[in-house]
């Protein structure tokens, strides 16, 4: 029986996994350490995913394994140390695209790094992101899509919050793992992350700087 949470979770080994979590956790490893691994995992499953390994149920179910290690996990974090609240972030997988596996692990790490998150799930309309931005008034907008058919979407996002009139109060990234260089260049947003730690580095400079 393997310990390996990284094998386990890209498995969909449940059970294990969440048995694995508990005992690393009771030892008193770090949970960042643990979120590190599921994020590894989680992109094994995604290329899994794109190599017609894995189908949709298989994603759907992995991110159902995903939540209960959050759960898990941000009760640790909670505990050891209350963040104070860094900023406010607005993030949504765009219209067009129903995949969230990303975008939860971004607001997961956002949410235990400080910032106050606001997930507007799928498939979300353009408006819909200006409306929020309009409500809280967030320092930080996050685009996320896996579909190429995402990057028109991304782009019709940002001019609306430009047509809008807030373009200038808001810094917007983009990501998904096809998104780089020329998604951001031909959406028009200010930078594009990699993955999750990369885009709470960039929310955390764009915030501090300010």
């Amino acid at each position: 029986m393997t310990d390996n949470l990284i094998e386990l979770l890209a498995d969909l080994q449940e059970e294990e996994t969440i048995r694995v979590v508990r005992k690393r956790l009771e030892a008193g490893e770090d949970p960042l350490k643990i979120l590190e691994d599921a994020r590894k995992s989680m992109e094994i499953v995604g290329k899994r995913f794109a190599d017609s390994e894995y189908f949709l149920p298989d994603l759907i179910y992995s991110g159902e394994i995903l939540k209960r290690i959050s759960e898990i996990t941000k009760t640790n974090v909670s505990n050891a140390s209350p963040p104070k609240k860094l900023g406010k972030y607005v993030i949504g997988t765009v219209a067009g695209d129903i995949h969230d596996i990303g975008k939860n692990i971004v607001v997961f790490m956002l949410d235990i790094h400080g910032f106050e998150v606001y997930d507007l799930g799928v498939d979300v309309p353009p408006q819909r992101f200006v409306e929020k931005i309009m409500e809280v008034k967030p320092q930080v907008v996050g685009l996320s899509g896996l579909l190429t058919v995402a990057f028109n979407s991304m782009k019709e996002t940002v001019d609306a919050i430009k047509a809008a009139g807030l373009r200038d109060s808001v810094k917007i990234m983009v990501g998904g793992s096809q998104v780089d260089e020329r998604v951001r260049e031909y959406s028009g947003a200010d930078a594009y992350a990699a993955d999750a730690m990369e885009a709470v580095s960039l929310a955390k400079k764009w915030i501090e700087s300010k």
